[in-house]
C-alpha cells in the first residue's frame, strides 16, 4: 500500500469519508476491467510485478464461485479495491490456500471457515488525498467474516505491512513469508481468530462496525450491487485512528 498523506480543510479537521464511500461489487466486465488496471498501476508503482503489455492484473480466482470482489469508491471515482474468497472445508478455492496449504488445508480439515483477503489495492495518486483508505477498504473483509460467521480472518502481506494488521485487526502470524505467483516480493500468512478479537477490534475502530442490511447489500448476490455509508454505524471520525504509512 501506497504511503498516503491527510488533506485537510481550512479548520484542520479531516472531512469523514464514509460520507462519501460506495462499495460496488464488480459485476461487469466494465467494472472488472477497471479494477484489473487499478492493480495493476498499484503493484507497478511498489515494484511487486514486472510491467506488461495489458497493463492489468487477473489470475483465476477473480472469476471463482467463492469471491466477492470490490471495488471502493469516493464521488463516483474508483479508489481502491479489495477481494475476499469465502473459504471453507467443501470450497478451499483462494490464494492464501494454494499458497501456504501446508498450513491451511488442516485447518480445513477441521471444519474451520476462512475469510481470505487479497489484492487490496490502491489508486497511487488518489490514495495521497484519503489517509483513511487503508482502513475503509480492509473494512470489507471485517465485515464478510461476521457475515459468513467466519472463524478466521486471513490475509497475505509483505513483511513490511504486518505491523498494520496487527496493530488494527489483532492478526498473528502463521507463516514465514514466501514468494506468490506473479508477484516480485514476498509474503506472509496472517490470521486473526474473529470470534475471540472481534470486539477488541471494534471497541479501538468502531467504524468497522457493520448492519445486518449492510451486509446482506455487500454479500447476498442478486440484491444489490452496492452499499453505500447511509448504513447507520459509527462515524469513521469517531474512531481516532492514525493510518500506518
Amino acid at each position: 500500500m501506497p504511503a498516503v498523506e491527510a488533506i485537510r480543510p481550512a479548520s484542520g479537521r479531516l472531512s469523514d469519508p464514509l460520507d462519501q464511500v460506495d462499495y460496488r461489487l464488480a459485476q461487469t466486465p466494465a467494472e472488472k476491467e477497471d479494477i484489473y488496471r487499478l492493480r495493476y498501476r498499484a503493484y507497478l508503482r511498489e515494484r511487486a510485478i514486472e510491467p506488461s503489455a495489458d497493463e492489468r492484473v487477473v489470475d483465476q480466482y477473480d472469476d471463482a464461485a467463492n469471491v466477492w470482489t470490490f471495488g471502493v469508491y469516493f464521488n463516483g471515482e474508483l479508489y481502491s479495491s479489495i477481494r475476499i474468497n469465502v473459504v471453507t472445508p467443501e470450497c478451499r478455492i483462494s490464494p492464501s490456500v494454494d499458497v501456504f496449504g501446508d498450513v491451511l488445508h488442516p485447518k480445513l480439515d477441521q471444519g474451520l471457515v476462512f475469510i481470505d483477503s487479497t489484492r487490496f489495492v490502491a489508486d497511487p495518486e488518489k490514495a495521497r488525498t484519503v489517509p483513511e483508505l487503508p482502513y475503509v477498504t480492509v473494512r470489507l473483509g471485517s465485515t464478510a467474516g461476521v457475515h459468513f460467521n467466519a472463524d478466521y480472518g486471513l490475509a497475505m502481506v509483505r513483511p513490511e505491512h504486518m505491523a498494520f494488521y496487527r496493530r488494527v485487526f489483532l492478526h498473528e502470524a502463521w507463516s514465514e513469508p514466501r514468494i506468490h505467483p506473479g508477484l516480485l516480493k514476498p509474503v506472509g500468512l496472517m490470521a486473526a481468530h474473529l470470534p475471540a478479537v472481534r470486539e477488541r477490534v471494534l471497541a479501538r475502530y468502531p467504524f468497522l462496525r457493520s448492519s445486518a442490511f449492510e451486509r446482506r447489500m455487500l454479500f447476498e448476490r442478486g440484491r444489490g450491487q452496492s452499499a453505500t455509508t447511509n448504513d447507520v454505524r459509527p462515524s469513521f471520525a469517531q474512531a481516532s485512528i492514525v493510518p500506518s504509512s
